[in-house]
């Protein structure tokens, strides 16, 4: 029996592009179920995706991660493909990533970016995405070039044991550092991207949502990595508290006297909360090995992608 292969098309007032979206789908993946997560959308989103032959779930709860998180949650399938309602991916690149994800037994494929045209990928976002995209690599382990990428390929077992707590645009970090740390087999596949439609309007702010990225990131490196984090504190809580302490101990080795006393208390404190830090991080980072071994053996408990 083949697998069964969902597409989900989450989108807020795409009404002039999901049409498009829908046929090019249709036309690589022909035995796909094509199921349009509309997202509030005030104009005719929802009757443009059922026209063209998709099936429409509505999730009120605003936010791309919210939708997202609908489509994981109602849709069954073997092997799911995730891309936007705006036209911009290119349809004709799915049955390879599909094709890749089964023969490899992966878990997710990536269609990274590639474009000429500077009004699709526009130099600011680019920049952004690499800077993000480095960030968690060198914090969660350099595997992936083009973290922000909306067009992806995943397994039953990826989207099963995928918790899907990002509310807007930062679910796609979310993506990356689930299947990093988990160390799931990932690959990723160059794909076409271009302009959106005439009439279709971008729903991405690229400070505010470059920003809550950004807050994503440093909330994951909390839970997932809080050693690190706590170590960084406690390094700059101790060198802060030899900068002022250091001059104090010097002149009471000379002189016998403390005549800088806030200092002094200052210095002491700063090395006991960097001490602090340090047993903090250490406990926490036990915690986050628990969670990590319970969120592996959730994965593990999902057959993975089967070829046949």
């Amino acid at each position: 029996m083949p697998p069964r292969v969902a597409v989900l098309i989450p989108c807020y007032n795409e009404a002039v592009a999901i049409g498009g979206v829908v046929a090019a789908m249709r036309a690589a993946l022909p035995q796909a179920a094509i199921t349009v997560i509309d997202n509030n959308s005030r104009d005719a989103t929802a009757d443009v995706a059922r026209g063209a032959g998709a099936a429409v779930l509505r999730e009120a709860l605003q936010g791309k991660g919210h939708a997202v998180r609908r489509g994981f949650a109602d849709v069954d399938a073997d092997v799911y493909v995730l891309v936007d309602g705006d036209g911009t991916y290119d349809a004709a690149a799915a049955p390879a990533m599909v094709a890749l994800l089964l023969e490899q037994r992966l878990d997710m494929v990536t269609g990274t970016r590639v474009s000429d045209a500077a009004a699709a990928y526009r130099r600011g976002h680019r920049l952004g995405n690499r800077v993000l995209t480095g960030l968690v690599g060198s914090i969660f382990g350099n595997r992936v070039s083009d973290m922000l990428s909306g067009y992806r390929v995943f397994s039953r077992r990826f989207v099963k044991s995928y918790p899907a707590l990002a509310a807007g645009f930062e679910t796609e970090t979310e993506f990356t550092v689930h299947a990093l740390e988990l160390a799931m087999p990932i690959a990723e596949l160059p794909t076409a991207y271009r302009e959106r439609p005439q009439g279709s309007v971008s729903k991405l702010n690229t400070w505010r949502d470059g920003a809550r990225i950004l807050r994503t990131i440093l909330v994951l490196v909390k839970e997932e990595r809080p050693l690190q984090l706590f170590s960084l504190a406690a390094a700059i809580l101790f060198l802060a508290g030899l900068g002022l302490g250091v001059p104090v101990v010097a002149h009471f080795m000379r002189t016998g006297l403390v005549p800088r006393l806030p200092t002094a208390v200052l210095a002491l404190g700063l090395e006991t909360l960097g001490a602090l830090a340090i047993v903090s991080g250490l406990i926490l980072d036990s915690v986050a090995r628990g969670r990590r071994e319970m969120k592996r053996l959730a994965y593990l408990a999902i057959p993975g992608p089967d070829p046949r």
